[in-house]
């Protein structure tokens, strides 16, 4: 039986799709892959102009034991740790139990409440560079891993806000109406009945909130110096010379860095995708 031209056009579909896959995923994997070629390459090669072609020897064990041992990346790592987790769990924690307000209850300037939450991701966030840095000073949170947990969490509460509250509004009410009828107090019914719903959303919130906080360069540079608060993207600069920059070293710095976050994607994996998918289909 000869195919029919649907049938043709979705084959035809499928092999221009299957001939791009491998391109696209070259320039995907391209800068992953020069970034890890740079780290095992000695700094002979960097001096000599061998930027892309094969190292002259393999310097795994050399390059990384100097990023673990001869370097502050450590004290990085943990600095990122320090603000990175109680980032996500005040933000998270703040915008469950907004979420919860502005989904559940009907009041008259919930919309509006709503709309200062949404129009605060839409500043761009260089224009704030001046006044925050000013506000910390004053504050005394200047390059502390205190003032740059309460910036992120203020920042971010409000796309975790918008992204709660439309999942909340989404829940089947009735839930919560009978939870009243019974006499369950507002604060129970949150926590004994809407919190268990969100546990799809929570975690998939809180793996992108770790994903931004930590790979944050710009907030880091601004508000902290030093590796006494410093996170780990901006720490990563050390690793420039007076006049030259230790590419080998700082790209080894660069594939640690990365590590917890693909780590914790492929650990809420299952999670983290039932919770982008929740509602998708009814």
């Amino acid at each position: 039986m000869f195919p029919t031209p649907i049938e043709k056009q979705s084959q035809a579909a499928q092999i221009t799709y299957k001939a791009l896959l491998p391109v696209a995923l070259l320039l995907w994997l391209g800068p992953l892959l020069a970034v890890a070629l740079f780290s095992v390459k000695p700094d002979a090669d960097f001096v000599n102009a061998n930027y892309w072609g094969l190292p002259s020897s393999f310097e795994f064990m050399h390059n990384y034991g100097q990023v673990f041992f001869n370097s502050d990346m450590p004290r990085y790592m943990l600095n990122s740790i320090l603000i990175t987790v109680p980032t996500v769990i005040g933000a998270v924690a703040l915008s469950s139990m907004t979420g919860f307000a502005l989904g559940i209850y009907k009041f008259k300037s919930n919309l509006w409440i709503f709309f200062m939450f949404v129009a605060g991701n839409f500043v761009p966030f260089q224009i704030l560079m001046v006044p925050v840095r000013d506000l910390t000073l004053e504050l005394g949170l200047y390059n502390t891993k205190t003032g740059l947990v309460l910036f992120h969490i203020a920042f971010q509460t409000g796309f975790c806000t918008l992204f709660m509250r439309n999942f909340i509004k989404a829940l089947p009410f009735a839930l919560i109406e009978a939870a009243r009828v019974e006499g369950i107090s507002e604060i129970k019914i949150f926590w004994y009945v809407v919190l268990p719903l969100m546990k799809p959303a929570l975690a998939a919130l809180s793996v992108l909130m770790f994903t931004f906080i930590w790979n944050d360069y710009f907030w880091a540079v601004v508000l902290t110096q030093g590796a006494e608060s410093q996170p780990v993207t901006a720490g990563i600069t050390s690793f420039n010379a007076q006049f030259r920059a230790a590419y080998h070293l700082m790209s080894a710095g660069s594939i640690v860095a990365a590590l917890p976050p693909v780590a914790m994607f492929f650990l809420m994996q299952k999670h983290f995708i039932a919770g982008l998918t929740l509602g998708a289909v009814k």
